[in-house]
Order: structure tokens, then C-alpha cells, then sequence
């Protein structure tokens, strides 16, 4: 069952088209009466007006005397006003009903008790004296002076908050009648998806998946006001499919399909939507996401979202959350944007609208955004992002220091406090960050991946509070102060030593190609799998492979990049590589066997202008005094901290 996709649309004609036929169905919702008290984020179906006045007495706002301002009008210093206790003042706390007749209160400070002489009867009348005149309801609280009985409280598609709850309820309202929220049903499918309690004691056997997405699509659907219905897994059977959709689309506003929406054997969704009614969108112009359907069956949209986890956030929020809100009534939020300058130029193909996840900082009083991993199946690429940029169709590329604008998927506040790190990768950088996160969860810590020169040439450009970097210069046989000194020759830079670590080839267990040193990379049977330019590990390796006379071309995978240790670790462990060059620590991490190359020195190059910043204090406080910082490095394996946090140079 091949797909073949129709014509795809651009993001604006897809939006429209869909729209337009949301347009000519009803999607409202009924309205269900619920309890003020749980109404928080919930739409109102009809405005809300006051049953009653709040206050609804008038009412002492002091503690102190009631009195009737009439008998004040003669008091001054010189000449106090004396008011009988009990006849003439009448002692009130705050929020008591005033007594009939009387008009104002005497705050209790300002008054005197004192003793005279009765009417004549020999008793002693208690009486308070009064220095200045008040003025009619001087601290009292007047019928309806917050609230008045029949004004409005919340208007209709208002969202309510926790203070409009407070305000009903003072007004007098125990129940209000708010909109249904709209139902949408997930359908994850996939033969080779797995739930995950079904591998919570065992790790996933090939070709399992475990089952995350449903997760993600629930908890985006509760923030845009949706409830949830999950159904079972579907495996890819095309009668399965079309049962569950036509199930979904009778007891629920929305249908997602997960996964099945591209062009592959098993990709049923297509045609199951066809089937079942109609199809109005295959397939959108944007990266990642093209594979998203739209289309409706018993007259309920029906949504084929992708099934690479970020392809599933994106049409969600480009798509799906839009139509929640056209349900709800309300206005779709819109999440926070600034303007902020890339870090590195980003090449994009014409044609697609391309959404790149960015890491973003504030140095020099610039945000400064740097893009994150780009493939549709890197979750964590979400997870670590900040913000999303959208590169347009006619744009080809974006040059470094481009002002771009950021839609941001964290607190505008959170990025103020971030440290930013551009530079080399190292696994002690998480081991770090999460320190300061930990001692100090104001601040936080964030690494972009470049390598080593792509930090230093960050720094130059002032997009980084420091770089990670392990440069060593073959001349001098230095780590770093060469390369600071040439690079940075016209800024003061304190370079701080964070770790010495391993770097040697990762090989699986037992080592089965018996892999010994650089002269193994010509093999026809290994198979390599190399850093990005410009990043220390590539260095070292051109270094050795230039001694020994070996054509770097010459080596299978040589042109084949990955951004960090692990992810070297990672390709070994699965097969795709037999070796690469990585740190010690990320053996250990994965259970590889480890052929070591070089002890290197890993340093931290601090721009002097940013070390009497309060987040680069915490950063070396916690480097040079953390005990627990410096023995979870110590117990990753491969690693010497006897230099942890000495200020190696300063120039």
C-alpha cells in the first residue's frame, strides 16, 4: 500500500483550506454547569453577572469606634469631641456590620478613653475623645462597594482564573455554566510500538518502540483546554484502523492518528480517512511535518499527525490547537516572542517552511540564539530548546548575526538567567548543569554543541558567557593559551581547567575487530564514525592521521558527523559505526571497551568582563568548592580533576 503524496500545500493554504472547512460545520459544544470553586481554566458558556452586592452591609473597615460624624464636626486638639461608649460610640472590629444609625468609624489609635462624671445619677459615663472631625463612612465598607448586584463579573468565552472564582463566589454564585471541553481522541498506532510498562523491567528488543507520543498529544490537548480519551494501541492493520477512527469520530470532537500519515507500506491512515469520508489535506510544505492529513469523518476533523515525536508537537500546535480554540470560542494564545541574533548560519531548503528548535541566552544584553539538533525524531531537541524560529520557503539561508524572531517555549524570565555555553562537548557539562539547577534553581546552565573552535569564535563574536575547548596546538604541544592568544588576541580571557580526560577509540565489547590504533581506519571492514569540524576530537584525529601519511578520505565514515561523545558512543553501540574517538566516560556510560589515544586538558575560556557576573560566580563556586560537583565527575570514569576550577591562564 505505497502512498504516493497529492500535491502538498504551503502552511498558509493548508491553514486556510481548513479553516474554511471548519467553517461550514457545527462544532459548537452544549454548555454543562460546574462548581465555582473547581472552574479555574475553564470557559464561561454565558456571562456572569452579580446576584448580590459585596459587601452587602455596610461594615466596619477598622478596628475602632463607630460614630456619627455629625457629633464631630466641633472636634480639634484643643477642643476633643467626648462621645458616650455605648450611646454615642459603639466599639466595632474589622468587617463588623456598622450599627443603625451610625455613619463612620474612629480608627482605634486615634482616640482616647477616658472617665467623666454621668447625668447626674453618680455614676461615671466611659467616653472616647475625638482630636479632628470625620468625615461621613470614613473606614467603612459601603453596600456594593466592591461588587453591585447585577454588574457584570466575567463575560462570555471569558477563561476563568482563580481571582474570577473569588469574585462569583463573593457575588453569590456557587454554580456557573461553562463550555464542554472538546474530546479528543489519540489513536497511537504502529505494530512495533510498545506500552511503556511493558518494558519497565527490560529494555525495548528490536523492533520495539516504546509508546511516548500519546503522552506529549495529551498534555498539549490539556493545555489548549481539551480532555483526552487514549485509545489502545493499533497495530498497522488497515480494518483496525478504520474501526478505531470510526469509533473515535462518533464519541469524540477530534481524532488524532499517531503515526501512519506518510508515504510507507504500512502507512494506513490515508486511506482509512478516505474510506470513512473525506481527505483535504496530505501533506504540508513545512520541515519537520510534511507528512500531516487532515480530513473529516462523520463530521469530525480527523487529524494524521505525524509520528516523529517533534513532526507531532509541531502540527499540533500549527494545526490542532487552533482548531481546540475555534471549539472553545476563544482566541488562540499566543505564546511569547522576542528578537533575538543566531549564533551560526542555518542553511534551509526553498520551499518549506522550516521550524528550527534554539537555545537562547542574553549576553551582552543581546539575546542570542543558537540552533539545537534539527531531525524530526530528536525528542530531546524539544526538550532542551527554548524557543522555535521558522525559517519562510523563499528564504535559503540565514547568516550568522541575522535578527530572527523566537517564539518561546520557556519563561522569557528563565532565559535571563541563563548561563550560556557554546563550545566543546563534554559530559561534565551535564554533570554541571544540573548542579546549578540543583544549588540554585533561579539559574541554569545551557550548552550548544559547536566544538571547540566554534566556541572560541563565539566568544569573539560575544554570543557566549564562556566556551568549553580542548585545542591542542601541535607546535608547542599546548592545550588552549595558544589558540586564545591568536583567536582572541584583542579580549581579556580567563581560561579555568574544569577536568584532564581520556579520548581514545570506542569499540564494542570484547573489541571483535580487534581494532588497535589509527592504521585499523583504512580497513575495508571498519567502518568510522567522526566528529564535526572544528571541534577538539576532530583535531586530534587530522593530527595523528597527517603523522601517519593516511588519507583521511581514504576512511569509511570519515564524512559522517556527529555533535558529541555519547552520540559517537551511541552509533558504536548500535552497529552503525565499529569505532569512533570519544571520551573514556562515554564507554563506561554505554559498556564499550576503550583503546586510548590521548590525556587532554578540558577548559572553560571565561571572558574577564563577565567574571563578576552573579551566574559565572555561582558557576566557578560550585566548579572549585562542590565536593558532590567534583565526585560525580571523578565517578564517570576517565576523568582528573586535580586543576578543577585553577585559573590556568589570564591574558
Amino acid at each position: 500500500m505505497k502512498q504516493v503524496f497529492l500535491d502538498t500545500l504551503s502552511l498558509e493554504d493548508a491553514r486556510r483550506l481548513l479553516f474554511s472547512r471548519l467553517n461550514s460545520i457545527d462544532l459548537s459544544l452544549p454548555s454543562e454547569k460546574v462548581d465555582v470553586r473547581n472552574s479555574a481554566g475553564r470557559i464561561t458558556a454565558e456571562a456572569v453577572f452579580a446576584r448580590y452586592s459585596s459587601p452587602f452591609y455596610h461594615s466596619a473597615a477598622m478596628d475602632g469606634y463607630a460614630v456619627r460624624f455629625s457629633d464631630t464636626f466641633t472636634a480639634s486638639e484643643t477642643s476633643p469631641s467626648l462621645l458616650r461608649i455605648g450611646y454615642d460610640a459603639v466599639y466595632v472590629d474589622t468587617g463588623d456590620p456598622m450599627p443603625e444609625g451610625f455613619n463612620a468609624v474612629v480608627m482605634v489609635e486615634d482616640i482616647n478613653i477616658i472617665r467623666r462624671e454621668g447625668m447626674g445619677d453618680g455614676q461615671e459615663d466611659e467616653c472616647i475623645e475625638i482630636y479632628e472631625p470625620v468625615t461621613p463612612y470614613q473606614h467603612v465598607r459601603t453596600i456594593g462597594e466592591d461588587i453591585v448586584a447585577t454588574e457584570l463579573i466575567i463575560p462570555e468565552n471569558h477563561e476563568i482564573r482563580a481571582i474570577d472564582a473569588g469574585a462569583m463566589l463573593a457575588s453569590g454564585h456557587t454554580e456557573i455554566s461553562v463550555r464542554k471541553m472538546p474530546k479528543i481522541a489519540i489513536i497511537p498506532t504502529g505494530t512495533e510500538i510498545v506500552e511503556p510498562d511493558v518494558v519497565k523491567n527490560r529494555p525495548p528488543a528490536p523492533p520495539e518502540i516504546i509508546e511516548y507520543n500519546s503522552s506529549v498529544l495529551s498534555g498539549l490537548a490539556h493545555e489548549s483546554g481539551a480532555e483526552t480519551v487514549r485509545f489502545n494501541i493499533v497495530r498497522d492493520d488497515m480494518e483496525d484502523i478504520k474501526k478505531a477512527i470510526d469509533e473515535a469520530s462518533k464519541t469524540c470532537d477530534i481524532v488524532l492518528v499517531n503515526a501512519g500519515s506518510g508515504r510507507g507500506s504500512e502507512d494506513y491512515t490515508l486511506a482509512a480517512v478516505k474510506e470513512l469520508g473525506e481527505v483535504i489535506i496530505n501533506g504540508v510544505s513545512i520541515k519537520p511535518g510534511k507528512p500531516f492529513i487532515a480530513g473529516f469523518v462523520n463530521n469530525r476533523p480527523v487529524f494524521g499527525i505525524p509520528g516523529y515525536p517533534v513532526s507531532a508537537y509541531l502540527t499540533f500546535q500549527l494545526f490542532v490547537k487552533p482548531v481546540i480554540s475555534r471549539i472553545l470560542g476563544v482566541a488562540l494564545k499566543e505564546k511569547e516572542k522576542i528578537k533575538a541574533v543566531i549564533s551560526r548560519q542555518i542553511a534551509s531548503p526553498m520551499g518549506v517552511d522550516e521550524f528550527i528548535r534554539v537555545k537562547v541566552g542574553v549576553v551582552n544584553d543581546k539575546y542570542i540564539a543558537t540552533p539545537a539538533g534539527r531531525g524530526a525524531g530528536l525528542l530531546m531537541s524539544l526538550v532542551r530548546a527554548d524557543g522555535i524560529i521558522r525559517i519562510p520557503a523563499d528564504t535559503e539561508a540565514l547568516s550568522a548575526g541575522t535578527e530572527v524572531e523566537v517564539e518561546l517555549i520557556r519563561d522569557k524570565n528563565e532565559i535571563k538567567n541563563t548561563i550560556v555555553c557554546i563550545g566543546s562537548h563534554d559530559n561534565t557539562m551535564d554533570i554541571l548543569a544540573n548542579a546549578v539547577k540543583k544549588k540554585y534553581p533561579q539559574f541554569s546552565l545551557s550548552s550548544a554543541h559547536v566544538g571547540s573552535m566554534g566556541g572560541l569564535t563565539a566568544l569573539k563574536r560575544g554570543e557566549a558567557h564562556f566556551a568549553g575547548t580542548h585545542l591542542l596546538d601541535e607546535q608547542s604541544g599546548e592545550y588552549n593559551i595558544p589558540f586564545i592568544k591568536r583567536l582572541l588576541a584583542d579580549r581579556k580571557i580567563v581560561l579555568v581547567n574544569l577536568v584532564y580526560r581520556q579520548q581514545g577509540f570506542l569499540v564494542k565489547k570484547g573489541n571483535p575487530k580487534n581494532i588497535k590504533g589509527f592504521e585499523d581506519l583504512m580497513r575495508d571492514d571498519v567502518i568510522f564514525i567522526n566528529r564535526q569540524g572544528g571541534s577538539g576530537t576532530r583535531l586530534l584525529l587530522d593530527k595523528h592521521l597527517r603523522e601517519l601519511g593516511i588519507n583521511p578520505y581514504m576512511i569509511k565514515g570519515y564524512d559522517r558527523e556527529e555533535y558529541t561523545h555519547m552520540a559517537v558512543a551511541s552509533a558504536v553501540l548500535t552497529g552503525l559505526a565499529d569505532t569512533g574517538i570519544a571520551v573514556y566516560s562515554s564507554a563506561v556510560a554505554l559498556g564499550l571497551d576503550f583503546i586510548p589515544v590521548a590525556n587532554e586538558r578540558y577548559d572553560l575560556a571565561i571572558p574577564s568582563e563577565f567574571m563578576d557576573m552573579e551566574m559565572i560566580k555561582i558557576l566557578l563556586e560550585i566548579i572549585r568548592e562542590d565536593k558532590e560537583f567534583r565526585a560525580t565527575v571523578e565517578a564517570l570514569g576517565g576523568y582528573d580533576t586535580r586543576d578543577m576550577g585553577k585559573a590556568v591562564f589570564e591574558g
